[in-house]
């Protein structure tokens, strides 16, 4: 079974994490995860004003932030893991990634803003559950 993790390096991340790991029985280690992190894009206003490489290196470390303690924690509990890592908006960028990677299970915390705050910010996981496929298990 493929389980696609969408991680973002907050507490929801590590609480969902750890719900996998002592819910053994809903999932075990024997399925291929995949850790997926989106860096949401610098704006292309104030990206003009920095050198290419300043940009990419300072991705790739927010990427590196958020799946370095994933992969860790991954590793401890036997799983085989894939990591995936992009840069634009998180709620469209997750999607798509989803979609293409086509999982079984699509695994993600729960920020809990509720309902007027979700349809005001936005909530990533609202617009995950209305634009993929995948079975959701949101955990809060």
């Amino acid at each position: 079974m493929k389980i696609v993790l969408a991680v973002d390096g907050s507490a929801y991340t590590k609480r969902m994490l750890s719900y996998l790991a002592a819910h053994d029985e809903l999932v075990g280690k024997h399925h291929e995860f995949v850790a997926l992190n989106v860096t949401a894009q610098v704006p292309p206003h104030a990206a003009r004003f920095l050198p290419h490489d300043t940009l990419q290196t300072y991705y790739a470390d927010e990427g590196e932030k958020v799946l370095k303690p994933v992969r860790e924690f991954a590793a401890m509990q036997g799983w085989s893991l894939r990591e995936h890592h992009a840069v634009g908006h998180p709620a469209e960028v997750l999607a798509e990634i989803v979609n293409e990677e086509a999982p079984d299970l699509l695994v993600m915390g729960s920020h809990g803003h509720g309902a007027f705050a979700g349809a005001v910010l936005g909530s990533v996981s609202a617009r995950l559950l209305a634009h993929t496929k995948a079975p959701v298990l949101l955990v809060r």
